[in-house]
Formats: C-alpha cells, sequence, structure tokens
C-alpha cells in the first residue's frame, strides 16, 4: 500500500513501476478515488500549467466549463454583427407588411409584391433602409443577451455545467427582459420610424443619425421608448422560448455526455428549431410591438388598447401578420447566430484563458 502513496506520473502507474501489468480487468479501487487535481500537482510546474490549460479548454468545449460572461458579451457582440448584416432584408419585409394596415387599404399583395415595389422606387438599397438602427443596436443586443444568460445560468448549472430546461427558461426570459431594456426597444423604435417614414410621400428623415437626432428634438428620450411593455414581453418570450428550445434539444443530444461536441450543422438546425418555435410563440407581440413605435403609435392608449383595436379593426389573422418573412429571418437569425455564438467561444477559450 506505501508504494501506492508514492508520486508517480499521469503515464506511470505504480503497477508498471513495480514492473508487474496489472492483472485486474477494472481499475483498482486507490485509482479510481484520484482526482485530477492529484493528477496535476504530480506533474512539474510547466507541464501542469499547460495540462490546467488544456483542461480547461477542452471543458469548456464540451459543455463541462461555464462560458467566462467577458467570453459571451464578446461572441454575442460578434455574432449580432454579422447575422444582422445576412438577413436584414428579410427584417425589412416584415416590418412593412406589418405596418400595411388594412383599413389603408394595403399597399402590397404579399412578400413578393413588397419586394418588387421596394426596389422598383429605392433600388435594392431600398431593403436595407433602417439598417444602421439595428446595426448598431444588434452588437450590444447580442452582447448582452448572452451576457445575461451566462450570468444568470452559473450558479443554476450542475457539477458538470448541464443546465435543466425549466431554468434555461428562466435564465432566457431574464436575458430578453434585459437586452429588451437596455438595447432593443430604442433601437427597434427608431427601426420601424425610419422605415415607416420611407413609405411617406415626403420622408423627413435623411439617414439615421438625423432621425435620431429629430425624434429625440421633436419627443425627448422617451420618444425613443415607445413600446417598451410590448417589447418587454416580445423580447422576454422570445428568449425564454428560444434558450429553452435550444437547451433541450443540446440536452438531449449529447446525453450522458456533456463533453459531447456538437457539429456546427446541429448547431444551425438546433438554432432554426428553437428561432421558429419562438416565431408562432410571440408574433402577436411583436405586432403589437410594431404598431406601438410606428410613426401612428399616437392613435393607441396603451398597449392593450394598440392589441383591442387590432382585434377590433382587423380580427384575430392581423396578429399573424409578416409571420412568413418572420419566420424565414428568424430561423436564419438564430441559426447563424447560435453558430457564430459557439465557434468564437471556443476560439476564445483557445487564447483568453479564464478560471
Amino acid at each position: 500500500m506505501s508504494s501506492l502513496l508514492k508520486p508517480f506520473s499521469v503515464c506511470e502507474s505504480p503497477c508498471e513501476r513495480r514492473g508487474r501489468p496489472s492483472p485486474a480487468p477494472h481499475p483498482q479501487p486507490p485509482l479510481q478515488r484520484l482526482t485530477a487535481a492529484t493528477a496535476l500537482a504530480s506533474l512539474p510546474a510547466h507541464q501542469r500549467s499547460y495540462a490546467a490549460r488544456r483542461n480547461l479548454a477542452a471543458a469548456a468545449v464540451g459543455g463541462r466549463k461555464i462560458t467566462h460572461p467577458g467570453k459571451a458579451i464578446l461572441a454575442g457582440g460578434i455574432a449580432g454583427g454579422i447575422e444582422i448584416c445576412i438577413t436584414f432584408p428579410t427584417e425589412y419585409v416584415k416590418t412593412q407588411l406589418q405596418l400595411d394596415e388594412r383599413a389603408n387599404p394595403p399597399r402590397y399583395r404579399g412578400i413578393g409584391d413588397c419586394v418588387k415595389l421596394t426596389v422598383q422606387d429605392h433600388g435594392l438599397r431600398g431593403l436595407y433602409r433602417g439598417l444602421s438602427s439595428l446595426l448598431y443596436g444588434s452588437i450590444p443586443k447580442s452582447a448582452v443577451r448572452f451576457g445575461t444568460f451566462e450570468i444568470l445560468s452559473s450558479p443554476m448549472r450542475d457539477a458538470t455545467g448541464r443546465l435543466d430546461n425549466t431554468r434555461s427558461l428562466l435564465c432566457g426570459l431574464g436575458a430578453g427582459i434585459a437586452e429588451a431594456i437596455v438595447i432593443v426597444c430604442p433601437m427597434e423604435t427608431l427601426k420601424v420610424k425610419l422605415i415607416h417614414d420611407q413609405c411617406s410621400l415626403r420622408p423627413r428623415y435623411r439617414g439615421f443619425f438625423h432621425g435620431v437626432s429629430e425624434i429625440i428634438r421633436e419627443q425627448g428620450v422617451r420618444g425613443t421608448y415607445q413600446g417598451l411593455t410590448a417589447t418587454v414581453l416580445k423580447q422576454g418570450t422570445n428568449q425564454a422560448i428560444r434558450f429553452y428550445v435550444m437547451n433541450a434539444l443540446r440536452n438531449w443530444y449529447k446525453g450522458d455526455d456533456p463533453r459531447k461536441e456538437m457539429h456546427p450543422i446541429v448547431t444551425a438546425m438546433f438554432g432554426a428549431t428553437a428561432g421558429a418555435a419562438s416565431v408562432f410563440g410571440n408574433t402577436p407581440l411583436d405586432v403589437v410591438k410594431t404598431r406601438m413605435q410606428g410613426l401612428e403609435a399616437h392613435r393607441y392608449k396603451n398597449t392593450v388598447d394598440c392589441a383591442f383595436q387590432i382585434l377590433k379593426c382587423e380580427g384575430p389573422q392581423a396578429f399573424y401578420k409578416g409571420t412568413v418573412p418572420r419566420l424565414g429571418r428568424v430561423c436564419l437569425d438564430v441559426a447563424i447566430v447560435f453558430v457564430i455564438y459557439e465557434e468564437v467561444v471556443k476560439l476564445l477559450n483557445n487564447v483568453w484563458i479564464t478560471q
């Protein structure tokens, strides 16, 4: 027994040092009780440092290491910026269809007609009107979302870094509320006003900064927070649904092996599924939010009155206006964001070692 207590390297067992291979088909009990810390402690200092860094990176990739909030913020910001540049035209079409009220009567007959008329009147650049407001906001929005999610979920994970589905829903809800208040509401208000302004015969805003300055000059900072209640409801339920579905699918895929890596294609498929679930779950809130942030928001007393007026004047189907373009945009959005986020985190784990 005393020989088992003598120091030995990771590559050399006590039995090997004595020159006799172990006949037992199963590991000896003393070896079973050795911890990772004991194994690392037996290494020379320079090897111990390297092994610790390598194990941290491997654990982070495999899901056992909780993502550092700083990494989550940086990776989320990068993912958000790339994603919005790819998917903005679908967001533009969705917003136009939601603003196109039946009582006007509607200007557009559908998605294709909206794209056709926009390109006809404003060229291809017309499909990117309002991009700047979302681009300036998407980077901090995704940063706040993933950073908040990691901060909230860290104390809720088990020893392997696994987060159960119910807690992922609560953390997603918290992340959605945080991003709604800090970033999304003013960003979405500016986006909707800029897009709505383009529909006018005489557009008032010459660009993003001019639009922002005019809105604040006329309405104050409160003018950028129209529809806050609807936005909080929309973003909170959005992220609650997305993180819940994504976490449930991830837990199902990894099973009992939290170190099992997910291929980017698998991550994209799970992300698209989570995005689709959020679209069908909260498009009515998205429609109300869009109306409350438009140039004609003064017609509604509050969020509840807006929902009532839509139901009364346009029928229940109006709550699902823009579902198809939003479905395409959100599925692509969530898939891209989760893939880029996961890949950037893996890269950061190799160059930014955290405890």
